[in-house]
């Protein structure tokens, strides 16, 4: 009713630290991430994605055996890194993790999220301690750079890393299968219930277990440098 007092609940550290994650992993986030499919377009091209299931199948492949076994465990560790201010620590896991691509095309993807969240970060005023100042910086290690910085929980900051890879490559098997929204949706929905095993999987990796070895991406990935027609960036 007009002339009623209106409350206004203060935000909590918790909620403020939910938003900034949503920011993070947001599709409107300046980074070009839309613009790579991550080696899917030439699966597709090639006939080993044709269907909902294949494509909900190759993506999550990639998600339990690629993610979970390098990505999550070096974010992890680079998130680490973070809260230690520990410069040398931060260093290697981003090196190792940018020398673990199996592809140029998969390394220049890394490279070019790396350096346009890096330039956004920098914008917003974030300032990073821990960052090598005269090499280049991979994805994650930003990602888990902002996180820290916004104080986002490491295990819900790695959830966001996951979800926001796992949608970008469900928007790329929409365009490319081509899968219908609806379809997409299921997908994601299935990845989702991935999510929460590729952490904890990723999560007991000691530092010599981390790393995998998936030949078919790294050629397929290696194909779609010189594939005639691509709607993505290689």
């Amino acid at each position: 009713m007009a002339g009623m007092a209106t409350t206004i609940i203060p935000m909590t550290e918790t909620a403020l630290q939910q938003l900034r994650l949503w920011q993070l992993i947001s599709p409107a986030l300046p980074v070009g991430s839309y613009a790579w499919s991550g080696g899917l377009e030439s699966a597709v091209e090639q006939g080993w994605i044709s269907d909902q299931q294949q494509a909900q199948q190759w993506i999550q492949d990639l998600l339990l055996h690629g993610l979970g076994r390098l990505d999550v465990p070096v974010f992890m560790r680079l998130y680490t890194a973070c809260e230690r201010i520990d410069r040398q620590a931060f260093q290697y896991w981003n090196r190792y993790l940018l020398a673990s691509r199996e592809s140029a095309e998969l390394q220049q993807e890394d490279l070019q999220l790396g350096r346009a969240l890096h330039r956004l970060l920098n914008d917003l005023q974030l300032e990073f301690p821990w960052c090598p100042s005269d090499e280049p910086l991979c994805y994650a290690a930003m990602f888990a750079s902002a996180c820290y910085c916004w104080q986002i929980d490491a295990q819900q900051a790695v959830q966001g890393l996951l979800w926001a890879w796992s949608e970008n490559q469900v928007a790329a098997a929409i365009k490319l299968v081509p899968l219908g929204q609806t379809a997409g949706q299921q997908v994601l929905s299935d990845l989702i219930e991935c999510i929460p095993e590729c952490i904890k999987q990723g999560s007991q990796l000691a530092d010599e277990q981390i790393g995998f070895t998936l030949p078919g991406l790294g050629m397929i990935s290696a194909e779609h440098e010189t594939q005639y027609s691509r709607l993505f960036r290689s």
